[in-house]
């Protein structure tokens, strides 16, 4: 896919979510970054996975930021004033796999409140190939009903018809039916990534300082992600 558009600039929070730890949220939220990075659109960061902050790590020097724990209202109390704070800012949340409970009891504080906020709530949510992925989803998306909730179905986990529970399922249904949309979200060599995170590269300096086979290959992964991401926020 080849997307000429550009995302928009109008302060929306893009959340990076999922199901349990390892379905690459991560990687979709430095994704994400890079890509806005690349329409002109400095966003804000939100790290909320406290314990293992990789996105923190690689970005924080170069994005105002704020490390939030939401597994507590107070946390996403703490998201709300962020967001208000930050008007006219585009947000990108990096979720934690264990912020799945504490979004059903408190992700509604953001829901209900998008409208004072005047921001527009955009949902990116990785998927692998099992079962509680789209459990979780069916939850959120009754928690998070304003939401433009839209489905990556991780490459790393094998190619689209290896997701026959989400292709077959009405969920995937209930989410176009709602304006959203299922992506193939490419996957990226294992030694690229590994080199991202225990260097804590940004993609631009992993641009620049990698081997140029690795560069090769970010520079693939880069270009289909980046257009991705650009077609689910226009």
């Amino acid at each position: 896919m080849k997307s000429e558009k550009a995302p928009t600039a109008g302060g929306e929070i893009v959340l990076s979510a999922g199901s349990k730890g390892g379905v690459g949220k991560t990687i979709v939220s430095i994704a994400t970054i890079d890509a806005l990075l690349a329409a002109d659109v400095k966003p804000v960061l939100v790290e909320t996975d406290t314990s293992n902050p990789d996105v923190w790590k690689i970005y924080g020097n170069e994005l105002d930021h704020r490390l939030l724990n939401l597994d507590s209202v107070e946390g996403w109390m703490d998201l709300v004033n962020y967001a208000d704070e930050m008007k006219g800012r585009t947000i990108v949340v990096n979720t934690a796999a264990r912020n799945n409970e504490s979004m059903a009891k408190y992700g509604n504080m953001l829901n209900d409140n998008l409208g004072e906020l005047g921001r527009r709530l955009i949902t990116f949510w990785v998927i692998n190939r099992q079962r509680d992925s789209l459990e979780l989803l069916k939850d959120y998306m009754q928690v998070m009903p304003s939401s433009a909730t839209h489905v990556f179905r991780n490459g790393y986990f094998g190619e689209e018809h290896k997701f026959d529970l989400y292709n077959g399922s009405k969920l995937k249904g209930t989410v176009e039916g709602k304006g959203g949309r299922s992506y193939n979200f490419p996957d990226l060599a294992d030694r690229v990534v590994d080199e991202i995170y225990s260097k804590r590269l940004t993609i631009d300096k992993a641009m620049q300082d990698m081997p140029i086979g690795n560069r090769t290959e970010l520079r693939r992964w880069r270009e289909l992600a980046k257009d991705i991401v650009h077609d689910a926020l226009a």
